[in-house]
Formats: C-alpha cells, structure tokens, sequence
C-alpha cells in the first residue's frame, strides 16, 4: 500500500533502484571465482607472475553505489614487478621498463624497452578466452582493460591489469599503451567513511540520484563524477538528523545545480579538475537539476498540505513512469 510519500520512496528505491539481494551474492560468488580462476594463471609462461595480495575491487559495485540492472563490474589484477621492472614520469603518461621475460613474449612498444600495456591486456584476453562460463572476452571501448562477457549471466567483467608501487599507488594502463597513476582504496575508503558519518544513508542516496540521471532527462553526468560531487557535498555538511531521502534528495540536487558550474578536483590528488563538460553543457546540466529541484518542492509542499496523492505523483514525474501509484 503506497499512501504516504515515505512509503512510495521505500518501495522505489528497493524494487527498482537497488540491486536485487539475491543478484548481488550471485555477483560477488561469480567475481570471487573469477578472481581464483586468473590467480590460477600465475606464473605461467605465457602471463604473469602476480602480486596476489594487492589485487582490487573497485568502481560502483564495489563501493555498493551501482544501480540495476546491474551491467558490468570492475577488478584490478596486480602484476609483480619481480624486481625487475621500474617505472618513468613523462609529463603525460608513465612508461614501465620490461624486463627480459617481457622482451620474450613480445610484449614491448615497437623499438623500446617499455612495457606496452595494451599488449599487457590483450595477452589477459588470450588467457581469460580459455576460461568455462564466458563467452568472450575482449578489449574494452577505453582500451584500458579487458572485457570479459558472461554466458549465464547479464554482467560483463572489466578487468584492469596493474601494479602496485613502493610509493603506495597503483600504475594502470592509460589507453594509448602506456601507463597512468591511479588509487581506488581512496575513493573506497571515502565512500565508507561518509557512509558511516550519515548512519548508512548515503549510499542509498548516491543510487537514488544515479537514477535520476540515467533517465537522461539531460546530459548524463558520468558516475564517478557524480559520486565524487555528492561527497564532496556532503564531506562540507554536519550529520543530518532526522534524515529522509526525498528531502535529501531534493537538497542534493540544489547543491548539484552549483556544483556542476565548477571545476571538480580528484579526490586522489593525481588528476586535477574530474569535470570535462564544457560551459555549455554545464549548464544545460544544471538548469535540469534545479528544474528537478523545483518539481520536488512542489511535491513537499503538497505533502506539506495533506496532499499525499499530489505529492507522489509529482515525484513521479521526476522519477517517471517506475515511481509507485498512490494506493488506498
């Protein structure tokens, strides 16, 4: 029964924006096995020897933020060094020295001595084909990782080859075949500990937002941007007591329509600004969060007024057609 406004958000969020439970354990057993199967690989002649402990689950599955239907989910696979390889800073990437096992396998840039890490991810796809339950495996749109397709299920794998360095921070492949900066334990632990500082409340949140901007009523704001914008929002704010997330909601997306004006900075410190829309589009962008804005006061006024029925179908019209109906 949907006769109040809390009700209508409850059901929502539960039946349509989070991840169902049962697809979630299925996920993580199937990301588990994956993670022993390449582990498996270690060592043998024609991959890597890897650096087993400093593997890593990261992006939006991870960190509990990712929405359904759930689509693809993200690893970091650690190569070992073996003592053998070092890295160097250029001004626009980071070339890897291979060593002689490299060299053998054919695995650096032509008339070099870098390590390639687009052939590093092709010689992942050469290996992960061989494994049972998928059904292919593939460079990804970005060429930073390998992609690798189920048969029995609706998710992809997007695989990152990395290592890990004696300064504390992962080198990953930067899509031109070379190698960039990264560390996702940051953005893992920041997610976790704003979580906590709002009793469990963001995370659900963060979803709930995420689909407000996948209806594309403008131009989709990327998901890691968006995250990192709404914890910087909520990093600057004092706990909220008596939270609820349609008032929360509607605040957020006040806060996002300035926001988005405004340079971005990485969490991780190693970019700068995260936020590449142009003025134009940044605007566009912020007119249609605070047009939602504008919707979801007019839903709490008319809730405010005894007016439950109004006020959960204008939620529905920022939310579309999935919103629950007012039921007696």
């Amino acid at each position: 029964m949907v006769n109040t406004v809390r009700n209508a958000f409850l059901e929502f969020t539960k039946n349509i924006v989070n991840l169902d439970a049962k697809v979630t354990y299925r996920a993580r057993k199937s990301r588990d096995n994956l993670i022993e199967s390449i582990n498996n690989f270690d060592g043998e002649n024609d991959f890597f020897s890897l650096y087993q402990e400093k593997n890593l689950k990261f992006g939006s599955f991870a960190r509990r933020t990712k929405i359904r239907e759930l689509d693809d989910i993200d690893l970091m696979i650690c190569l070992s060094a073996e003592g053998t390889r070092t890295y160097e800073e250029n001004t626009d990437c980071i070339y890897i020295n291979g060593n002689d096992s490299d060299k053998e396998n054919k695995l650096l840039s032509y008339e070099t001595n870098y390590l390639n890490s687009t052939k590093v991810i092709n010689r992942f796809i050469s290996k992960l084909t061989k494994l049972r339950d998928y059904s292919k495996a593939e460079m990804h749109k970005n060429q930073e990782a390998a992609t690798l397709k189920m048969k029995s299920y609706t998710w992809n794998f997007d695989i990152v080859p990395c290592f890990y360095t004696s300064d504390d921070f992962y080198l990953i492949p930067d899509g031109s075949g070379n190698w960039k900066k990264t560390d996702p334990r940051i953005d893992n632990d920041r997610t976790t500990e704003l979580n906590k500082k709002y009793e469990g409340n963001l995370l659900e949140l963060i979803r709930l937002i995420k689909y407000w901007n996948k209806r594309k009523t403008t131009i989709t704001i990327d998901s890691y941007l968006l995250e990192c914008m709404i914890l910087n929002i909520y990093d600057n704010m004092d706990e909220t007591e008596n939270w609820r997330i349609d008032i929360e909601f509607k605040n957020t997306l006040y806060e996002l329509s300035k926001v988005i004006m405004e340079n971005v900075e990485d969490p991780k410190g190693i970019q700068k600004n995260i936020n590449n829309f142009d003025l134009n589009d940044r605007e566009k962008i912020s007119n249609a969060l605070y047009k939602a804005y504008e919707k979801a006061e007019e839903a709490r006024e008319y809730e405010k007024d005894g007016k439950i029925k109004e006020a959960i179908s204008k939620w529905g019209e920022i939310f579309g057609r999935e919103f629950p109906k007012y039921t007696e």
